[in-house]
């Protein structure tokens, strides 16, 4: 049984006989009907109420409480509950002076600076967590310091196991083009370790080589690589707990699946996909230019070779079919982007 539904039946019993007592209390003074009869309507009045309100005010604000700490980073609790010391430290000062006043402001003082100054501990400690956090690491840094840092400080990116599994972003890691620290959820590593374990041999080749990059990730990138134990309660999915752990961390997904890239833009996420990059970045050649390929393939149509660049771009040359196997000079006569990368047709230069 749920806690929700033991929550219920836990409510309904109490304020059943919440009700009867109330019930019987109220009988003299509500008159024309005898005590039994009231008892039973506010009996049933209370074992509804009861049945239907005790979740929303026991198990489901705890629910959602333990949810939001399990999420929170541990850098935030710590410096929420060094703020809520430092609030009751102040309302403690205060409530000798206040116990001063008149009633009956000396009674209800105490107990609202509570709640204020608690409030704003958390509140302040929190904005500020980072400023605390390096004192404590050896002193606050300086003005200008924080002025030229704090704009080039990156944002922090959720890698997805697809990503990981390529090994491509082991490479760019190192060059620098990510700042802010990656993030491997613990549900990440264990959908790496699940494939890592799989019977098919093909699978579990792709899920160790994935356990490898990211291990050379830890060892080898600029960037903080860093395994998080953030969580979602009650989704199951893996692409679905990245959305909406990224939707609350307000960070980017990086990936590489197609189907994850488009859910997560139709809900506002940012995703970086490695292909979209690798395609960016390959060399452009336009109608016109010349380059020299090696012809590896016969192509799809009649007297057809296919070369490959080095960036993986296919070339595929008119009339080179009796040219597979060697390096020939060509012109560019078409690019067309697909969505697969970009594709070049040519002709033998003559």
């Amino acid at each position: 049984m749920s806690a929700d539904f033991i929550g219920r039946i836990v409510g309904m019993i109490l304020l059943l006989i919440v009700g009867i007592f109330v019930g019987i209390y109220l009988a003299p003074l509500l008159g024309g009907y005898s005590p039994a009869w009231y008892a039973v309507l506010f009996g049933l009045v209370g074992a509804l109420v009861g049945l239907v309100l005790t979740p929303y005010f026991t198990v489901r604000p705890f629910s959602a409480l333990r949810r939001a700490v399990r999420q929170a980073p541990a850098e935030r609790l710590l410096a929420a509950i060094v703020g809520l010391i430092v609030g009751l430290i102040v309302t403690a000062l205060l409530s000798f002076p206040l116990s001063f006043l008149p009633s009956p402001f000396r009674e209800i003082l105490p107990f609202v600076a509570a709640i204020l100054f608690g409030y704003l501990g958390i509140l302040v400690m929190s904005i500020r967590q980072g400023d605390l956090f390096s004192v404590v690491r050896g002193g606050l840094p300086s003005a200008s310091e924080r002025i030229s840092v704090r704009p080039n400080r990156g944002r922090a990116v959720l890698l997805d196991t697809s990503v990981i599994i390529d090994g491509r972003i082991a490479d760019i890691s190192r060059t620098g083009f990510i700042e802010g620290e990656m993030l491997v959820p613990r549900f990440v590593l264990s959908e790496l370790q699940h494939i890592a374990d799989s019977s098919d041999s093909l699978r579990r080749k792709r899920g160790r080589r994935g356990l490898d990059m990211l291990r050379r990730l830890q060892t080898e990138s600029i960037a903080p690589v860093r395994v998080t134990d953030m969580d979602i309660e009650g989704v199951n999915e893996v692409d679905d707990k990245l959305v909406l752990l990224a939707k609350q961390l307000r960070c980017p997904i990086m990936t590489n699946d197609y189907n994850l890239n488009r859910v997560a833009e139709l809900q506002g996420v940012t995703v970086l996909n490695i292909n979209e990059l690798a395609n960016a970045v390959k060399a452009l050649f336009l109608p016109g230019e010349t380059l020299r390929v090696r012809l590896v393939q016969e192509g799809k149509e009649i007297d057809q070779g296919v070369g490959y660049l080095d960036d993986g771009t296919m070339v595929v040359v008119e009339e080179g079919k009796r040219y597979v196997g060697q390096e020939v000079e060509v012109m560019v006569t078409k690019v067309l982007q697909t969505a697969a990368g970009r594709m070049l047709f040519a002709r033998l230069e003559s």
